[in-house]
């Protein structure tokens, strides 16, 4: 789920609908130490322009290189493997014993616009979907679906969930949300900050996101309820934070956290008791946010979050 497949099926979409011969590449399988993961899609042309990464430089080369000269044009969906060999893995410059295997699918018009308009349109408005290859026939179908399920394929089909790029909701303008949201863009989350106080949000000195000034339930129901939202709570103002946390625990996003002490957690689990939200909107909060590393720093608290985030979202 990142903002790249988008970006990928957009230019995709656009060579396809000029009458432009083009592949859509996918990461089906590695072994070993692998650059990209298993999903990873490269979008190319004719003409060797391409939009995406399938190992970060090693194969892409001999990949365009192989497909210029025609060697995948037999009208359906081939494979292709790289690192085979210590040879190979060198030549290349793939990790010692990395291994991945390609699928190759030729785009026209005629067959494919249809479905690359169907999976743009369905990331653009937030919405995951899944897309089934038959390799028999290179017949592509698009089937929306609620939750993200991992890549399979076999000598069939292959089936490949995609879904919208992870967004972040940061309640409050501080320092600490200027040093997370650095982080999460960095690694590819859409950022918005909100903060009621218009002071703090003109005292922003952050990276470039959408800075929303409102009252923070109001927000987060319009903005991130949806299960590929991340809602985190930084202001130390239990009338801010607390009144985005009652709205958050009942959203269906896919995160929710505080920021606070021990101590402060208890007292704040406590208000959310008293106001009456249920036992299970509450289990769902993740405080204090971040994983217990010892962090004291804006940049560490944030560190602290992000690594608690991935590998909640690895577990997934």
């Amino acid at each position: 789920m990142q903002s790249q497949d988008l970006d990928v099926l957009r230019q995709a979409l656009h060579w396809v609908s000029a009458e432009q011969a083009a592949w859509l590449c996918t990461v089906v399988s590695t072994v070993g130490s692998s650059p990209r993961p298993v999903g990873t899609i490269l979008a190319c042309d004719t003409a060797g322009n391409a939009i995406g990464s399938l190992s970060g430089g090693c194969v892409e080369e001999d990949l365009l290189a192989r497909l210029a000269s025609g060697e995948f044009n037999t009208g359906r969906p081939e494979t292709v493997e790289y690192g085979v060999s210590a040879d190979e893995n060198e030549r290349l410059g793939l990790p010692c014993g990395g291994r991945l295997r390609v699928l190759v699918q030729g785009l026209n018009l005629q067959a494919d616009r249809s479905w690359l308009q169907e999976a743009v349109a369905a990331l653009e408005s937030r919405r995951c979907v899944l897309r089934r290859l038959a390799m028999n026939t290179g017949e592509t179908r698009i089937e929306g679906v609620q939750r993200f399920a991992e890549l399979t394929f076999d000598e069939r089909e292959l089936q490949q969930c995609f879904g919208p790029q992870m967004r972040m909701l940061l309640v409050g303008a501080g320092q600490l949300a200027q040093s997370l949201a650095e982080l999460a863009l960095a690694m590819d989350y859409q950022v918005l900050v909100t903060d009621p106080r218009a002071q703090a949000l003109a005292q922003w000195q952050g990276p470039a996101v959408e800075l929303i000034q409102g009252m923070p339930d109001d927000v987060v129901r319009q903005r991130a309820d949806d299960p590929f939202a991340i809602i985190i709570t930084l202001t130390h103002d239990p009338r801010i934070d607390d009144m985005a946390l009652m709205e958050a625990l009942l959203t269906e996003a896919w995160y929710v956290g505080a920021l606070g002490s021990q101590k402060t957690t208890q007292k704040r689990l406590q208000r959310l008791r008293d106001l009456e939200l249920p036992d299970a909107a509450i289990a769902r909060l993740h405080a204090p946010v971040g994983l217990a590393i010892g962090s004291k720093t804006p940049v560490e608290i944030a560190v602290a979050i992000m690594a608690e985030i991935t590998s909640l979202r690895r577990l997934r």
